[in-house]
């Protein structure tokens, strides 16, 4: 493993376990057992290395909901997909943008939205029901962007209105359904 994927790893144990107060640089090269130095000679400063993990890890989500249109029930499909969106992780990450602003420049700055998790899980969303929509598993009329909006907001909230307990898929389930009612 080279050192950006150690200190990368090793930010999002401290990141799961300590939450966003318990993250800086000397606790991930603690993490990661290694020199400080180690994050200065591969990132400019903290925020680059945040921003660095979190378009690396944002680009994994990619392949969420992919190749699924047609299977399973599209309640059943959107629940998986916004669940692999809001890990413990992902909501994590989420918070971490949102508190810090030279992060968020830092995201900008490389081209990506400002909250790239939210962005990209509205993208697999958004793709996913063009997919059912042209299957006829969603109604053609069906406004895909503002669903879309709708339930990555709605799990975005589900997912962080709890302490550390994400939803049950039951409750992801039923606040799905009511967001795709009349819409196929």
């Amino acid at each position: 493993m080279n050192a950006r994927e150690l200190l990368f790893d090793a930010a999002e144990r401290v990141l799961r376990r300590e939450g966003v107060s318990g993250l800086t640089s000397r606790a991930v090269t603690d993490e990661a057992s290694v020199a400080k130095g180690v994050m200065h000679r591969h990132f400019t400063d903290f925020d680059t290395f945040l921003a660095e993990l979190i378009l690396e890890r944002t680009v994994q989500l990619k392949a969420t909901a992919t190749g699924v249109a047609g299977t399973s029930t599209v309640i059943d499909n959107l629940t998986a997909a916004l669940t692999a969106v809001f890990t413990p992780l992902g909501v994590a990450m989420v918070a971490l943008v949102i508190t810090r602003d030279g992060l968020r420049e830092r995201l900008h700055t490389a081209g990506a939205a400002r909250f790239p998790l939210l962005a990209e899980g509205t993208c697999i969303v958004s793709t996913y029901l063009t997919e059912e929509q042209a299957l006829g598993r969603v109604a053609a009329t069906a406004d895909i962007a503002t669903l879309s909006h709708m339930l990555i907001g709605s799990a975005h909230l589900l997912f962080t209105e709890r302490d550390d307990v994400p939803p049950d898929a039951d409750t992801l389930r039923t606040v799905v359904a009511g967001v795709l009612r009349g819409a196929g």
